[in-house]
């Protein structure tokens, strides 16, 4: 008999900046805690829910680009930073992520979801940078999201 295995816990702390998300932290921490059970992993992540202006000043001081984007990820940054079980801090842009999901159709509160999914998945290592990574990166979050009965994003 197979003995059994403890469901990966996942300790969100969210940190509000935002107006536009009342509301929707417990579907966010949900979506989250769906990624580390898929995935198999626990620890802790900080969850920034931030206003595009926010977002716009990580991106320029983090990577060098002007202006906001929909997710920012950011692992550990040296050898033990994570030994604590510390898994990184994601940042989303509120008025960014409105404005996709309705461009593409889609429901706020899902189109958050796929990309408070995409990125934690970059804190485990996931990317899209060759053509091969990116097919297993949205592999794993079709399969998160349907999980959450979200549609395929990618569709």
């Amino acid at each position: 008999m197979k003995p059994a295995v403890p469901d990966p816990a996942l300790e969100v702390d969210i940190l509000g900046g935002s107006p536009l998300w009342r509301g929707h932290e417990e579907a966010l921490a949900s979506a989250l805690a769906a990624a580390a059970a898929a995935e198999n992993v626990s620890g802790s992540v900080s969850l920034l829910l931030g206003d595009d202006a926010a977002i716009a000043a990580l991106n320029t001081q983090f990577r060098g680009k002007p202006g906001p984007t929909n997710v920012l990820s950011f692992p550990p940054a040296g050898p033990g930073e994570g030994a604590d079980g510390f898994l990184g801090d994601i940042a989303l842009a509120a008025e960014t992520i409105v404005a996709e999901a309705e461009f593409q159709g889609k429901r706020f509160e899902h189109h958050a979801a796929h990309l408070v999914v995409h990125g934690f998945l970059h804190l485990l290592g996931y990317d899209h940078e060759a053509e091969a990574a990116a097919e297993a990166m949205e592999a794993r979050e079709r399969a998160i999201l349907a999980a959450l009965g979200i549609a395929d994003p990618y569709a």
